[in-house]
């Protein structure tokens, strides 16, 4: 008791109280006990001002941010304490660090330090060395307990009995086991899920299907009584924690994930929840227990997901986005190796170009390798085409089956909820009937309750009832749509261009087929090496756009018309004359006077000019009629006959005949023999008279 002077007894004494997590808190209330009690015993050895810094109640030693400990340091370097009081030193730490800095701070303001034990001057060496071990001790303390925990924990993972949880759709059996849970909406909820991406091959889309048909799934959630399930919409994490949790698939697993200890701000951060890889997982043991899906289909849901990522780095082709190309995420440059990117142009932005600029953006290089995705889009699509012609019927057939189980699947999600509904209208019943009706204060609460679950139940009766009735309709389409949808499935072609068929579609069918497309440019032509799934291999050679060449390119063969008609005729005739050969612009459209000039005017094609045929000697049909004397039809006749040379560049187009071919002996004769002698008159005094 010496070692308390007046010194230290004209400043306070500080009483520091600390457990180490909540649950210490809410439960072990004699260690509290015992804490406070140091109040009573800090006035026994002489203080009259003593303080409680309990700010650090529920918060670990280890070296975790603590309010309370940093307030009580700041108190002892502004020389308001005279000790501190706690009831062992592992209250006070458990690193060495806060443990020494704490006794530092003491010893140089000459504070002393207070357990159940003793009292301890931290100036004095021999108090120094026994603080010292104590700390020392408390830190060995903590890391033997731990020790001990978790390696009591993982011999009990290994044997797969440690269960800190139970998935949703699993519940305890006895202290060790699980199985599923008997409930039979809760299992065909997490079926539902399962099959829904494995027809959907993407979480968000499961989950966007599971929200526009309003089908809830299970949570749990704990309160008072325990354990208990709860119906809710759900979100994308929860559709993404039941695809990606082995225990679906019927194996234990323990130590899925690690953390990581930081140093932010001088103090050590633990961040808890790192995924792990699956060949890192400290416990892995397949067929443990009953699954909702087999271990394969499990890994084969992980590369689906593992696929979809977008902006990763890696193999990943990214899930299917919105756009006209059709091979975003499949093509990889074959001269540096990265994957090619999507850039959208055009009037309407549904131009799509697929490049290569790893090069340019990582190392200022130049570009790599660039072209338009509509050529190559075609010549991957008749591969595909190609390969799934004979199975077209068999997709047809399928794809029919998938639309009829859809509604099936939502008509059960809908029975199941009304079932569970009614037990819950029961279940509120028979507790408004078991109270006394003088109870009014609980009675009008049970009966409140009793009309919600009604209202529940019929309301869930009629989306039934109107599901029914779409239902109904539906299966009316289908026996309209059957024999189109049939005809299709004869027709992969047809169906593949049909306006129906999206081009979201399209890319989900490629992929199934497609693992990757290796594209290397070579000059003017376009080299694809697909890797199909399976690791069969096909080459592909497709030929590049030459410079202003694009798909709403005007065929060649109407130029060529347009630059012969335009040495005959103005544009107005010659949109005319295209219009009756059926021709048409590269945009489908029929032909104007202003769009033949534009024609002409990109192609460098003179405007006619009036009376240049007449110079070139070149008379039309009814113009070599009136040299003739004869009729057009006369003419025309001579021309069929192979008699009058004549060529016609379309039909609809004008004859042209050479005038020095109307000179010659054997046309003057056919004209002759075409004009005849005329027919004698009934006068028999009539006479002919020779031409």
């Amino acid at each position: 008791m010496s070692k308390i002077g007046s010194d230290h007894l004209a400043r306070q004494a500080v009483v520091y109280v600390r457990q180490s997590t909540a649950d210490q808190v809410a439960h072990n209330l004699e260690s509290k006990r015992r804490q406070y009690a140091l109040v009573e015993r800090a006035r026994q050895l002489g203080w009259a001002d003593v303080e409680v810094i309990d700010d650090d109640l529920g918060r670990s030693g280890s070296g975790v941010a603590r309010p309370g400990f940093e307030k009580l340091l700041a108190r002892i370097c502004e020389g308001r304490v005279g000790s501190v009081v706690s009831i062992e030193a592992s209250r006070l730490a458990r690193n060495g660090r806060d443990w020494h800095t704490l006794l530092e701070f003491c010893g140089l303001v000459g504070t002393l330090i207070v357990d159940e034990d003793g009292v301890y001057d931290p100036r004095h060496p021999n108090d120094r060395l026994l603080l010292g071990m104590k700390g020392t001790m408390s830190e060995m303390e903590l890391s033997v307990l731990r020790q001990r925990s978790h390696e009591a924990l993982r011999q009990k993972a290994r044997r797969g009995e440690l269960f800190m949880t139970v998935a949703i759709g699993y519940v305890r059996s006895g202290r060790d086991r699980i199985e599923q849970d008997p409930d039979r909406r809760v299992q065909d909820a997490i079926h539902l899920v399962f099959a829904k991406f494995d027809e959907m091959r993407s979480v968000r889309q499961v989950h966007l299907w599971l929200r526009q048909e309003q089908i809830s799934l299970p949570a749990v959630v704990h309160g008072p009584d325990g354990r208990s399930i709860q119906w809710k919409l759900p979100v994308y994490n929860t559709v993404l924690h039941i695809l990606q949790n082995p225990i679906y698939a019927g194996a234990y697993v323990f130590g899925r994930t690690g953390s990581r200890t930081v140093i932010e701000d001088g103090r050590k951060r633990v961040i808890q929840g790192l995924r792990k890889p699956q060949e890192e997982w400290d416990v892995l043991i397949p067929d443990h227990h009953d699954g909702y899906i087999s271990w394969d289909t499990f890994e084969r849901n992980q590369r689906l997901i593992a696929d979809n990522a977008t902006g990763k780095f890696g193999p990943a082709r990214g899930a299917v986005r919105r756009g006209e190309a059709l091979l975003a995420g499949l093509l990889r440059c074959g001269h540096c190796g990265r994957k090619l990117h999507v850039a959208y142009s055009g009037k309407g932005g549904n131009t799509g170009r697929y490049h290569c600029r790893g090069s340019q953006i990582n190392h200022g290089g130049a570009r790599c390798i660039s072209f338009g995705g509509m050529r190559v889009d075609r010549a991957v699509s008749t591969e595909i085409i190609t390969r799934l012609q004979p199975l077209g019927i068999e997709a047809a057939l399928q794809a029919d089956a998938v639309r009829g189980q859809a509604h099936t699947e939502k008509r059960h999600q809908l029975e199941l909820s009304l079932e569970q509904a009614r037990y819950e209208a029961s279940r509120a019943r028979r507790q408004y009937d078991s109270v006394d009706p003088d109870n009014r204060l609980v009675a009008s609460e049970l009966e409140a309750r009793w009309n919600a679950r009604l209202a529940d139940v019929a309301a869930l009766e009629d989306q039934l009832k109107l599901h029914a009735a779409t239902t109904a309709a539906s299966h009316s389409a289908r026996a309209i749509n059957r024999a189109q949808l049939m005809s299709l499935g004869a027709d992969i072609e047809r169906a593949w261009g049909c306006p129906g068929t999206t081009p979201a579609t399209k890319k989900q069918i490629i992929r199934t087929l497609v693992e990757e497309i290796v594209v290397t440019v070579d000059g003017e032509t376009i080299e694809l090496i697909i890797h199909w799934q399976g690791g069969a291999h096909s080459a592909l050679a497709v030929r590049k756009n030459r410079c202003g060449q694009h798909r709403w390119k005007t065929d060649d063969d109407v130029v060529d018309l347009t630059r012969a008609l335009a040495r005959l005729m103005p544009d107005k005739l010659i949109a005319a004359a295209l219009n009756r050969a059926g021709k048409v612009t590269g945009r489908g459209n029929g032909w104007t006077q202003s769009r033949v000039c534009t024609l002409r005017n990109y192609h460098r094609i003179d405007v006619y000019r009036e009376g240049e045929r007449q110079e070139r000697g070149e008379l039309t049909l009814d113009e070599a009629a009136e040299v003739l004397a004869l009729s057009p039809s006369s003419v025309r006749r001579l021309i069929q006959e192979d008699r009058l040379p004549a060529r016609q560049f379309c039909k609809g187009a004008p004859w042209i005949i050479k005038s020095e071919d109307l000179g010659r002996q054997d046309v003057i004769e056919a004209a002759d023999q075409r004009r005849g002698p005329r027919p004698s008159s009934e006068n028999p005094d009539q006479k002919t008279l020779a031409l």
